[in-house]
């Protein structure tokens, strides 16, 4: 009973969590895409509502007004001013009334520096322009004004063609009496562009109540697909729930039910021991996370769905759990999007197909920049599933906003993926990147292994390789038993010369060895001291709980027989069995329950004598039928079809290591 309610708390918690986002608005019952018929019958607007343009439509037209925008000039009366003051104190003989009139003309009509007017390939950048004189702003054609060197120019054909006023222009510099009283304003410019911008207008016509939008049969075009998209917009908008609420939030209920029970199954059939398992809310977490994602975001602002890296969710799988339930899970994360989005199917198709992808290519390019790659291939797979969309006309959205979010979203999950340290902390989880790093044999404990004891290091070598094999056999995860493999006996570190495996430490001179002397519980005693010994040394490296415990268990409960049954036969008492078992646990898991066999398999088979099938056979059935009657597989979640796998992969391997070998002949030294 408490089992199942460990199990039913966290899905009706999260079910309970998704009725409060679901959506509770009115939703238009239609599909409908451009280049194919109206499949219902005739559709009237059931109230008036404007023609929404469309968002390549907005753009170009704000294009338009922000490149057509007029600049906006201020005129500054103190430099006309203080010249003209200039040029009346200076001796200009009978010119003076003529020279005096030719600077009011020019700075009358504006005077703006060189490029002032911001020419563009010889251009004027704007045929018209606004000139503001005090608390007025006066729109004048820009070839009316003069910029500084054509003015100075113009100046000079407005006076008399005169050696005497060529004399006195040069004597006075009056050209230089000639300067710019126009500024450009590039604040009050942009803030004109800006109010021009916002001032284009998001409709286009209207549609009366009662007017027919649609025929039945009628194709959809491009035009009418528009007027279907406003209709949409505004029926969601301002309709309600015109049924009882009563009903919605029953509808809701059943709807979270329904897709929470969805992923209860997904689980069930594919990793039920997962149900009972601390993982599970884990699972949990990266289920709510992207499904609450995509139900906020649908009310927020629905295009945004495209810029949501959901193929994250499926690196977050990835990281701690096998294909098999990777791809089912991430299914269900992206339900929602199917369920709810209006453009549900072409977003949950084209994240569906990336998601796999994904977890394919993270495989290679998880580490480092290569995660970069991975991204980057991410973003094809989504461009080319939303291409092959958008020609088929499934979709209306602006294709360069779309790609800029999918390329958004891509690069995204490279920015995201650094929180699965963080939930490797808080749910205790053991990443696929933190096995691999594990299973490195350059790791300093590995190391220490090799030096102080090296044949036990030699063992675990070979009985991690053996259980990779196995473990692939039964879609194990392989990465987690050759962890557990390398450092299964880490403990024999402490006391090596304790195990037969390296007695090559031995001197040559030196005969005595380890148990020589010792009693069968003595022996037996510094035997099985290594698995608690490896343990506090596993604890006190930081090694996860997921390896570690393969430490606890590839003895189980099972009893050091070779000592024990020298002490039987010395006339020992049986009911002292309990000096020779191993205070461990029985293991659970397929992954220990392989360790455990391919360590008992890897140090029993170096005594065969006869290499023969028949051989191994009874020799890999006598060792599982031991195991079994010692009740050591009472507790592990494997089947016994897939414990026939096991003992079959097993025999193979053992065949292939002990394969009979050809003797090379010598060769006839010729004399």
């Amino acid at each position: 009973m408490k089992t199942r309610l460990r199990i039913f708390i966290p899905f009706a918690l999260t079910a309970m969590i998704l009725v409060f986002f679901l959506p509770r608005s009115a939703k238009f019952n239609y599909e409908y895409a451009k280049g194919k018929p109206w499949k219902y019958e005739t559709l009237f607007a059931q109230f008036d509502f404007p023609i929404l343009k469309t968002a390549e439509q907005l753009d170009q037209e704000r294009y338009f007004a922000s490149y057509n925008a007029i600049p906006y000039y201020r005129i500054y009366d103190q430099t006309e001013q203080a010249n003209l003051n200039r040029a009346e104190q200076m001796d200009l003989g009978q010119y003076r009334s003529e020279v005096l009139e030719a600077m009011n003309v020019i700075y009358g009509r504006g005077v703006v520096a060189d490029q002032g007017l911001r020419v563009q390939d010889g251009q004027l950048a704007s045929d018209v322009i606004y000139i503001q004189r005090g608390k007025r702003a006066q729109k004048v054609p820009s070839a009316e004004v003069y910029e500084l060197s054509d003015a100075r120019a113009a100046f000079r054909r407005m006076l008399p063609s005169s050696p005497q006023l060529d004399s006195i222009i040069a004597a006075n510099a009056l050209l230089d009496l000639i300067e710019p009283n126009l500024s450009f304003d590039a604040q009050t410019t942009d803030l004109i562009n800006a109010e021009a911008v916002s001032a284009v207008s998001p409709t286009q016509g209207y549609v009366r109540v009662g007017q027919p939008i649609v025929s039945e049969g009628e194709l959809v075009t491009a035009e009418i697909a528009q007027i279907l998209d406003s209709y949409k917009s505004e029926y969601e908008a301002t309709l309600g729930y015109d049924k009882p609420r009563f009903f919605l939030w029953f509808a809701n209920i059943l709807m979270a039910a329904g897709m929470v029970f969805i992923l209860f199954f997904v689980i069930y059939f594919t990793k039920p021991h997962i149900l009972t398992d601390k993982r599970l809310y884990y699972i949990l977490l990266v289920y709510l996370i992207f499904a609450l994602a995509t139900l906020i975001i649908l009310r927020l602002r629905e295009d945004m769905l495209y810029m949501v890296p959901f193929t994250l969710a499926a690196l977050y799988l990835h990281a701690f759990f096998r294909p098999r339930l990777i791809l089912p899970v991430y299914m269900c994360t992206l339900l929602p999007l199917l369920i709810f989005a209006d453009e549900g199917v072409v977003l949950f198709v084209m994240n569906m197909i990336a998601g796999a992808v994904s977890i394919y290519s993270f495989n290679f390019l998880s580490k480092g920049w290569k995660q970069f790659i991975s991204a980057l291939i991410t973003f094809s797979v989504l461009l080319l599933v939303y291409v092959a969309f958008y020609l088929l006309s499934y979709t209306s959205a602006s294709l360069p906003r779309v790609i800029m979010s999918l390329f958004t979203a891509s690069f995204l999950s490279v920015l995201g993926y650094p929180l699965i340290y963080l939930f490797e902390k808080l749910f205790n989880l053991v990443s696929t990147s933190r096995l691999i790093e594990l299973c490195d044999t350059s790791n300093p404990l590995i190391r220490d292994l090799e030096k102080k004891a090296p044949g036990t290091f030699q063992h675990s070598l070979q009985v991690m390789n053996m259980a990779d094999a196995v473990a692939r056999a039964i879609d194990a995860n392989p990465n987690l038993v050759r962890a557990g493999a390398l450092y299964h006996d880490i403990g024999k570190m402490n006391n090596p010369l304790c195990f037969v495996e390296n007695e090559s430490l031995l001197s040559k001179d030196e005969d005595k060895k380890y148990h020589s002397g010792l009693t069968p519980k003595q022996s037996a005693a510094d035997i099985i001291r290594h698995v608690t010994d490896g343990y506090e040394m596993a604890q006190k490296n930081g090694l996860p709980e997921k390896v570690s415990d393969f430490i606890l268990t590839h003895h189980g409960t099972s009893v050091a027989s070779f000592f024990y049954n020298k002490f039987l036969n010395d006339g020992g008492d049986p009911a002292d069995m309990k000096d020779f078992q191993y205070s461990g646990k029985r293991p659970v898991s397929k992954e220990q329950v392989i360790l455990m066999l391919c360590d008992t398999v890897e140090a029993a088979s170096r005594t065969l004598k006869d290499h023969s099938a028949e051989s191994f056979s009874r020799f890999i059935e006598d060792i599982v039928a031991a195991k079994m009657r010692a009740g050591q597989f009472d507790e592990a979640e494997i089947s016994i079809s897939e414990l026939g796998v096991v003992k079959a992969e097993l025999k193979a391997y053992l065949a292939q290591i002990y394969h009979e070998r050809i003797a090379y002949p010598k060769r006839k030294i010729n004399r």
